[in-house]
């Protein structure tokens, strides 16, 4: 193996849950670099970390200076109580922005050169679409296959598969949502090279169901982590009908422990990792 690989910061697993959807098992392969990267694209960086994360380089931002470090580590400290000035987010939000980090960065992994994918959130309540990544043909002249991502990091996944993320893919899946995908698509298309003419031409794609994927991504304990516990929570994903098993997709990122001490430790690791950059 490549001694680069050790800088891959997600072991990815891909294997079939049920006749309905295929799982997705994300286990951290190299926490520095997680944690590295998920304060690069906290800075505004996703750009570098796109960079870092298909060149397989240790993770550092581009640039930073003393505000912007500042800027950062108040997204990854918990604030529970309002005050002014801000010091820091609530901790439900806090983790929900690191796991929305790391849906990103597994599917940075995974994807290949005519893959455009929608930058992160770089704020803990920022709300809005959670993900969207496009697929280009070979000759990049029309769009082969679109993902809508779900990311949850919550107490109880299982409620929240049903009663969160079913109903907002079918509301996609009926085509009622669709300025916004359109426009994140568009700028998507754009991102290939493609003129704004060019782009307006080819979006039309991503209303397509035949070639739409859902992703549903969970932050979950090892309770999760065997077959059984995989078909109970992702049970009742073919309400989103007329698709392919392969187009509803089980995301689970395993994590060490209890949900939120995991989530803990990694926010404190990602704030050391800031207070030693280095300002350039």
């Amino acid at each position: 193996m490549p001694a680069a690989q050790h800088l891959k910061a997600l072991k990815i697993v891909s294997f079939p849950i049920d006749d309905d959807c295929v799982g997705s098992k994300w286990t951290v392969a190299n926490e520095d670099q997680l944690a590295g990267l998920i304060a690069t694209i906290v800075m505004g960086q996703a750009m570098q970390a796109e960079h870092i994360i298909e060149s397989l380089l240790p993770a550092v931002p581009a640039f930073t200076n003393e505000a912007l470090k500042q800027e950062a580590i108040i997204k990854f400290t918990v604030q529970e109580v309002k005050q002014s000035p801000r010091v820091g987010y609530p901790r439900v939000h806090r983790d929900g922005l690191i796991f929305e980090l790391i849906s990103w960065i597994a599917a940075k992994q995974v994807s290949g050169d005519t893959c455009f994918l929608k930058d992160p959130h770089t704020s803990a309540t920022s709300q809005g679409l959670d993900g969207i990544m496009i697929e280009l043909s070979n000759d990049r002249s029309e769009i082969s296959k679109s993902t809508i991502f779900e990311d949850k990091c919550v107490e109880s996944p299982r409620n929240t598969f049903t009663q969160k993320v079913i109903p907002g893919f079918l509301d996609r899946h009926s085509n009622t949502r669709n300025a916004e995908l359109i426009a994140a698509a568009a700028n998507l298309i754009k991102m290939s090279g493609a003129s704004n003419a060019q782009a307006m031409s080819m979006v039309n794609k991503v209303m397509d169901n035949s070639c739409r994927h859902y992703r549903a991504g969970f932050a979950l304990t090892p309770k999760f982590d065997d077959e059984e516990a995989q078909k109970s929570l992702f049970k009742g994903y073919n309400k989103i009908n007329d698709i392919s098993q392969d187009q509803r997709i089980g995301a689970s990122l395993i994590v060490n422990g209890e949900l939120r001490d995991w989530f803990d430790t990694l926010a404190d690791k990602i704030v050391r990792y800031i207070q030693n950059l280095e300002v350039a």
